[in-house]
């Protein structure tokens, strides 16, 4: 049995979030129905399919008729879940909106992705990716080879998206096992391309030195090419290393200071430009090896698809061996969480309507239940979570479970956490937890430690495995104080394996599964998407499993630790190939060396004031958008004014979308994005009031916690020692021997 073993997932959607959010259901032990067009999804067949929707069972409708939405009914009154990406008003007309689901079924949980958020002025637009980044300004926020914005190649935003649709949809079932009612958890690609701009997008009305810098686009990456032409990705400096410090010292304090006025600056790394040139004076895989034996998180920029035959991603289960019926025996990713029970192993496609008539016969609609349990204040209310994470992908995910509605205590050295000397990056994973500054190891502080976790539900941290045994917090330790715990841990390469204890960041991670190569651009060197994806998937990742394993508690009455990685996160994306154990692997669709698209009807057009987007992905679409613009769209883009462009290819059928530029002020004060808390405000204890990314959710009737700032070092310390009992001399003893903070 796995964990969601009994649930039924009905998946209507499209696109890949949608389709991917289903599929994380699926490899947790639900039964998920897939609805197909008549005679099977067109797309059926390419790689990019069917890996989104293996294992999953086909009912091919028409559900546009009558007979067909009867026959959706009929699955809707047995179905725990509904995942769609209708537009608002296509949903209506479907009947598939929130409010008459939940009158006709008041038992099932309505999962919508649409492109933006309920209400919002551009909550009709077209639910794609690429409209949506043209809209928000994230083309313009990613660093190019070129001036001016840039087509972003990685769809992180569904891919953010489908682990957001999967969170608070999970967290409203948790809510309606409870006892409460079912009903809506809708989020966005928008919401879902903001995940990471917490990171950036932010403002104080008394910003300190670093939060008023935020981290510059133009800052050089630290991606260097060897003497065999490869590429390394770095993060931190490598000066220590013996070949690097020995390179330095041989060219002298004149000869690094040129070489350094020759190359731009790295925040990270005070020799980057003598770090470069050194780079070329070996070949990549001398220097990865050397990097490895001395602690040094670096990876080889590779190409897309060679990670599947890494032996840390077989290792973790991270990569599973399919034979699709389509594409042969093939190599895919695998699981990308460690639960108990595990993972499901994925199983092939199944064959078009192959499963309706088993479907029918067993999905019976569920009971509705006489008494409902009243609405509590968050679909998380009373969890109690202690978050000794650093850095992003640690902290990240409390973040969410704090604004889901949980207690969260952040808990951090009296010197505070390592990212805080990057502090809008910082505060963008911080907010709405209580701050305790404790000295973990200590053994004054270990009765302290102790009497936090026996209160919390959840303990979770991005400490390499080896730190976190010598302070006390490993999985066992935990159990030893608290047998009911929840505890989640976040590794760069995966609980298992050699790599399982090695640094690693978000960097390491785009470089080693081939985003930085394909965000490059073809024929262009490499290029890190500087929106730290990785981390945050990872972060999104943890918190589902997390859920599962509260779910899992809740019909059990079983604690259990559970792990999620940047690796295992990272490699769920380059599902859009798979690969023979021959190394081929099916091709994806490029970046063009000009960074502007993929093909000629979905790119990015510079006109004669400013850039527009199209996405003509449909046929019928790409004729209309080729019988607009000709047989030279860039001659007929720059002729015109963007306005006119818009409403020409609106007029004959073509999505598209402004490329909106220097975003991040209008986007906070925007009255659209105030109403619908995609921007928030609240009042910090040093900055003043601060405004940042706002809700990722929208759960109708029950509000998503955003009434907290993050907390400045030990801002909470007393109040949350007193609630775990400890008293105020032994408090005030604490921070006389500098093990604590207030």
């Amino acid at each position: 049995m796995s964990i969601l073993s009994g649930l039924r997932i009905l998946d209507l959607s499209a696109g890949l979030a949608g389709s991917v959010a289903a599929r994380h259901y699926l490899e947790s032990g639900a039964e998920v129905v897939r609805i197909e067009p008549e005679g099977g999804d067109p797309l059926r067949g390419s790689p990019a399919y069917n890996v989104r929707n293996r294992g999953k069972k086909s009912v091919c409708l028409d559900i546009s008729t009558s007979e067909g939405r009867k026959r959706v009914d009929q699955l809707l009154s047995a179905a725990d879940l509904l995942i769609h990406d209708y537009t608002p008003a296509t949903a209506r007309t479907l009947e598939l909106d929130c409010e008459t689901l939940a009158k006709r079924f008041p038992e099932l949980v309505t999962a919508p992705i649409t492109a933006w958020p309920a209400g919002h002025r551009d909550e009709e637009t077209p639910v794609d990716e690429s409209l949506v980044l043209a809209r928000l300004g994230l083309f313009d926020e990613q660093p190019g080879h070129r001036p001016g914005p840039v087509f972003i190649r990685m769809p992180f935003a569904s891919w953010a998206a489908s682990w957001l649709c999967a969170i608070g949809s999970l967290s409203r079932l948790i809510l309606r096992d409870r006892g409460h009612a079912a009903g809506p958890a809708r989020t966005s690609l928008a919401q879902a391309a903001l995940t990471p701009m917490t990171m950036h997008w932010a403002r104080a009305e008394a910003p300190s030195e670093s939060f008023a810098r935020g981290l510059d686009k133009n800052v050089a990456i630290a991606i260097h090419q060897c003497s065999d032409g490869r590429w390394i990705h770095v993060h931190y400096s490598p000066d220590a290393s013996p070949w690097m410090k020995a390179a330095l010292e041989a060219l002298g304090a004149d000869g690094v200071a040129a070489a350094n006025a020759r190359w731009g600056r790295n925040h990270t790394a005070p020799n980057f430009g003598a770090n470069r040139e050194i780079f070329a004076t070996r070949p990549a895989q001398d220097w990865l090896e050397h990097f490895w034996r001395h602690d040094v998180a670096a990876q080889a920029v590779a190409p897309f698809g060679d990670i599947y035959f890494d032996a840390q991603a077989r290792a973790n289960g991270y990569v599973a061996e399919v034979d699709d019926p389509d594409l042969g025996p093939t190599l895919q990713p695998g699981a990308t969480i460690h639960t108990v029970p595990p993972s499901r192993m994925p199983a092939p496609v199944h064959a078009p309507d192959a499963d309706a008539e088993d479907v029918f016969a067993s999905w019976t609609p569920r009971p509705v239940r006489a008494a409902i349990i009243p609405d509590p204040p968050s679909v998380l209310h009373g969890l109690k979570v202690l978050d000794c994470g650093s850095h992003i992908a640690g902290p990240y995910g409390p973040m969410l479970l704090a604004d889901l509605g949980a207690d969260v205590i952040k808990l951090e050295p009296p010197k505070g956490d390592a990212m805080r000397y990057v502090a809008r990056a910082f505060c963008g994973a911080q907010r709405g937890k209580r701050g305790l500054a404790l000295q973990l190891g200590a053994p004054q502080s270990r009765s302290v430690v102790e009497a936090l976790v026996r209160q919390a539900d959840i303990v979770h941290h991005n400490m390499r495995m080896p730190a976190a045994r010598k302070l006390g917090i490993d999985p066992e330790s935990l159990r030893a104080m608290n047998p009911e715990i929840i505890s989640c841990h976040v590794s760069s390469y995966g609980p298992h394996g050699p790599r399982a204890d090695w640094p690693g960041f978000d960097q390491m991670f785009q470089s080693s599964c081939g985003w930085e190569i394909e965000n490059g651009g073809a024929g262009n060197p490499p290029m890190w998407l500087r929106f730290g994806i990785t981390d945050h998937l990872a972060a999104l990742a943890s918190v589902f499993a997390t859920l599962l394993a509260l779910w899992h508690r809740d019909h059990t009455g079983r604690g259990q630790h559970v792990a999620a990685s940047l690796l295992g996160a990272t490699i769920a994306t380059v599902g859009e190939t798979v690969a023979r154990a021959d190394g081929f692997t099916f091709p994806i669709e490029k970046l063009d060396q000009a960074q502007t698209g993929l093909a000629p009807g979905h790119r990015i057009y510079e006109c004669a004031d400013r850039w527009v987007a199209v996405a003509a992905l449909r046929d019928s679409e790409r004729d209309a958008f080729a019988r607009c613009v000709g047989d030279r769209p860039e001659a007929w883009f720059s002729a015109r004014s963007a306005v006119s462009c818009l409403a020409e290819l609106e007029r004959v059928g073509v999505p598209c979308a402004p490329v909106r530029t220097q975003q991040h002020e209008p986007f906070l004060d925007d009255p659209e994005n105030v109403k619908t808390r995609l921007s928030v405000a609240y009042p910090h204890k040093e900055m003043g009031m601060i405004t940042q990314i706002g809700a990722f959710w929208d759960f109708g009737t029950i509000p998503v916690r955003l009434d907290r700032a993050p907390p400045t070092i030990g801002q909470h310390t007393r109040e949350i020692l007193s609630e775990a009992g400890i008293g105020s001399l032994d408090v005030d003893r604490l921070i006389a021997d500098g093990l604590a903070a207030v």
